[in-house]
């Protein structure tokens, strides 16, 4: 019996702008299937640009090489786009930072749902409206039957992102990429969107890449993590492990520039230099994740 393929499989992935040097260095990540794996580290580390490299949504003026890019089984390292067009929101799918932006604000959202199904032959016309409204409920948005014909601008944030989650799931894919979901929502509605990824996780297997900033998020969803600095991963393994026990210098920077209540009033904040290149690295580290 064959092994089913992970739902991301990427080795030695290399992402460069233009002349510029590469943003992204010879970075290897896997998520099996109905795993929750997280990649963390500062702005500008290139975390997002793994995301989009992930979907085939780089720029023309990027140059990405890989000595393997498999979505979902399907190697797409030398796609074109149409074969992107192909895995993307059937194979694969993007929850983007701001709902807003990543939303037609000129159609109702039961009709965007809708959208997917048809174009990925998941619903015909007639079916389509009511399969939206499942994925409505699938997502826990209240009043599904009502606000399914909304427009985004009718909706919270959170509803929103719910919209978002619903269309990126609509078609059953088998890697769910999650660029900073919660960032723009307050923590109790980030709370409920990190549970509903959970929730979607279970019930449907899907693998998911959680992109963050936040050791905290991480920590609450993930099994596994990749913290990177300067475009490289520097420490991979099981989220709890990573969290209490960072082996690099850079992972244990970043928990310490973590504020915590109990630090006295006016005491300065822990800060990571910007020349520091963290040269020195375990040579444990060399293990593989």
């Amino acid at each position: 019996m064959s092994t089913p393929a992970d739902a991301l499989d990427v080795e030695s992935l290399t992402i460069a702008y233009g002349s510029a040097a590469a943003s992204v260095i010879d970075v290897s990540l896997r998520v099996g299937q109905g795993e929750i794996v997280g990649v963390i580290g500062e702005s500008g580390s290139g975390k997002s640009s793994i995301a989009l490299a992930m979907m085939g949504l780089l720029p023309d003026s990027a140059r990405v090489t890989a000595t393997r890019m498999r979505v979902g089984g399907t190697e797409m390292k030398d796609a074109t786009e149409r074969d992107w067009a192909e895995v993307r929101g059937a194979t694969a799918s993007m929850v983007f930072q701001e709902p807003m932006s990543a939303l037609n604000p000129c159609m109702r959202i039961g009709a965007q749902i809708a959208e997917v199904l048809r174009i990925h032959g998941a619903a015909d016309k007639r079916r389509a409206r009511a399969r939206a409204l499942e994925i409505l409920k699938l997502v826990r948005m209240p009043d599904a039957e009502r606000r399914l014909d909304y427009y985004p601008h009718q909706l919270s944030g959170g509803q929103r992102q719910r919209v978002v989650i619903a269309i990126a799931v609509a078609a059953g894919p088998a890697l769910l990429v999650a660029d900073e979901p919660t960032t723009a929502l307050d923590v109790t509605v980030q709370a409920q969107i990190l549970a509903l990824i959970r929730t979607l996780r279970d019930e449907t297997g899907m693998g998911v890449l959680f992109i963050s900033h936040d050791l905290g998020v991480i920590d609450q969803l993930c099994e596994r993590v990749a913290v990177m600095y300067r475009g490289r991963v520097v420490e991979s393994g099981a989220s709890q492990r990573v969290l209490a026990e960072p082996r690099h210098p850079y992972t244990r920077a970043l928990l310490e520039s973590i504020p915590r209540p109990s630090v006295p009033p006016r005491t300065s904040l822990a800060v990571i230099p910007a020349d520091n290149d963290f040269a020195e690295i375990p040579p444990e580290l060399e293990e593989a994740s």
